[in-house]
């Protein structure tokens, strides 16, 4: 997928990595980038800057997606390129207790991580398949195919979105649909501020711009994992060839958390 001439759409556009994503998107030659994102001026304040659209929308409501789909094609052209890069970033309230969080947290995680990447696939992957292509990158996090300690609804989530782009993969591959997630591990954002610690600052924070352009590479060659921090496919292939070893460290790494608590 190279995105110039191309129509983009990228949730939580207004900040963080979003906003990196469609001012490097805009940079690329994209004919269009809409701007979508629960604070509108955010929104607004980034089209500006790139010549873009703005589009208010809270990825958690279905009909807001489809209002904000509908809109983009009606004013832009068909969507190529369909960004859900919307998060939330909520810590336990006890790192001792993974489920400690109230319902309201993890059912808003649930719906921010899962539910607006199926909102999205639900309106646009049948069209963009009728139409004979388009795209899907789905912002997801290491912790997806890692762990966050500290944070059970956001690891939990995460791990959902990832198995949720695995079947959109399998299913679209076929059709002209393709699919990537991005899994960074620390990127400079007001979210990572809010807690510096642990595995997603001990191989360095990148800044929004250069998770951007690596975001770019990854699509031009249409690679499913895009991994902005090289050291997550390592830790991978950890886990996976001896699970019961990573627990134990990971469980070192939780323990010192606590204690730092």
């Amino acid at each position: 997928m190279n995105v110039k001439n191309k129509v983009v759409v990228v949730t939580g556009g207004g900040s963080g990595i979003g906003a990196a994503l469609c001012e490097r998107f805009a940079r690329e030659g994209a004919t269009g980038v809409a701007v979508a994102d629960k604070n509108e001026a955010n929104a607004k304040a980034v089209a500006a800057s790139i010549d873009g659209l703005a589009v208010a929308c809270d990825v958690t409501a279905e009909a807001q997606v489809k209002g904000m789909i509908a809109e983009v094609e009606q004013r832009l052209g068909p969507i190529d390129l369909f960004c859900s890069n919307a998060g939330v970033a909520i810590a336990d309230p006890d790192v001792r207790d993974p489920s400690g969080a109230p319902d309201e947290v993890w059912t808003l995680n649930w719906q921010v991580h899962v539910m607006s990447h199926v909102y999205a696939a639900r309106d646009l992957g049948p069209r963009m398949a009728a139409r004979g292509g388009g795209y899907f990158l789905n912002t997801i996090s290491a912790a997806g195919v890692l762990t966050a300690v500290g944070n059970g609804p956001y690891s939990t989530t995460k791990h959902a979105a990832v198995g949720f782009a695995e079947s959109l993969a399998i299913a679209y591959r076929d059709r002209g649909v393709g699919v990537s997630i991005l899994c960074p591990q620390g990127v400079d954002t007001p979210m990572l501020r809010q807690s510096m610690h642990g595995p997603s600052v001990a191989d360095g924070v990148l800044t929004a711009e250069a998770v951007a352009g690596i975001v770019v590479e990854g699509l031009a060659e249409e690679r499913f994992l895009i991994l902005p921090h090289p050291e997550v496919l390592q830790y991978m292939q950890r886990k996976t060839s001896d699970y019961d070893r990573w627990l134990r460290g990971m469980g070192r790494l939780h323990h010192k958390l606590t204690e730092r608590r």
